[in-house]
């Protein structure tokens, strides 16, 4: 008897699963149209939520603590309006095939994990999530490959002001980091910045599918076929996994940037002495400076970035393939 009430739940899950809106995966995709559209979309999305990192990067390097609208009016008293694009030109340089090869990493790899996980006989919603999870690990490693130079570069160029300017752009900055520390300097967090976005990822995306599940429970999966309401529950589902995400990785965020930003004119900085040194600042609390910029950055850009994404898929399917 409860054999069969468990077939019939699993086979109701099923079904409600099937109800929902058909997946463009990887194989339905033009790549070409795919990557173009997507360095055109996301370069437009990072110079809208640019301004949030700059004031969140300050705020987290900061020594004493300061609040974020005092900081934005330091910003805009010390450099105009244009401060908040300080880095601006190195991040997008280095955006668009970071994008690139986290969305590669992340289509192919949930493509080829849940259709893996259906053939052995796991439920479609347990291989959606499963499959979720291991993009999300498997892109936020292949994108660290070109984020992290680029975050050690952006952030040094987001924190000078004209009294302190020592790099005149991303080229003098690059050049000049790999002069003094080498590669290695390059790549200064980029084992945090693994250990932070990729569990990270992993969380961010099965809660995302999760959360879409629900919501459509909520909504009705019959008003999928709505385009508004395709968003609207795209946008809710990612912006709540962003902020959820955001909480989480508030105190490795603070350490990696730290560690990113600071000099190595003196002693060369490591994890425990960047960490040591955020304690005895402000305690736990020095840990989530920044975190109401990077909460409704991470909840805006999630849900900015995921419908731009979904969007893009749809763009980008082969003809045919959606019908």
């Amino acid at each position: 008897m409860e054999e069969d009430s468990g077939a019939a739940a699993a086979a109701a899950a099923a079904e409600e699963f099937r109800k929902l809106p058909a997946e463009v995966n990887w194989e339905m995709l033009d790549k070409s149209r795919f990557f173009v559209l997507g360095a055109a979309l996301f370069s437009g999305v990072s110079a809208a939520l640019y301004p949030a990192v700059v004031v969140k990067t300050h705020l987290q390097v900061a020594p004493p603590p300061a609040a974020a609208t005092a900081t934005v009016a330091a910003i805009l008293r010390r450099d105009g309006p244009r401060g908040f694009y300080r880095g601006f030109g190195a991040s997008l340089a280095g955006t668009v095939p970071a994008r690139a090869l986290y969305m590669a990493a992340l289509e192919a790899t949930k493509s080829s994990v849940g259709s893996a996980a259906v053939r052995l006989g796991v439920s479609e919603p347990a291989a959606s999530a499963a499959a979720s999870a291991a993009a999300g690990v498997s892109a936020a490693v292949a994108a660290q490959v070109v984020w992290t130079p680029v975050d050690v570069i952006s952030q040094r160029l987001m924190v000078q002001t004209s009294a302190t300017c020592r790099y005149r752009g991303g080229a003098d900055a690059f050049r000049k980091i790999l002069l003094a520390d080498g590669v290695r300097g390059l790549y200064r967090g980029f084992g945090l910045s693994i250990l932070t976005y990729a569990p990270s990822n992993a969380v961010w995306w099965s809660s995302y599918a999760m959360a879409q599940r629900f919501l459509w429970r909520v909504v009705g999966a019959e008003r999928s076929e709505s385009y508004p309401s395709l968003l609207a529950v795209q946008g809710a589902s990612a912006a709540l996994a962003g902020g959820a995400s955001a909480l989480v990785t508030m105190p490795l965020d603070t350490v990696k940037t730290r560690l990113q930003v600071m000099e190595a004119d003196a002693a060369r900085p490591t994890l425990a002495s960047t960490m040591r040194g955020l304690l005895k600042e402000g305690g736990w609390a020095a840990c989530y400076r920044g975190l109401g910029p990077r909460w409704g950055s991470m909840s805006l850009s999630a849900a900015t970035m995921v419908t731009t994404y979904e969007f893009l898929k749809r763009l980008s399917a082969k003809e045919g393939s959606m019908g």
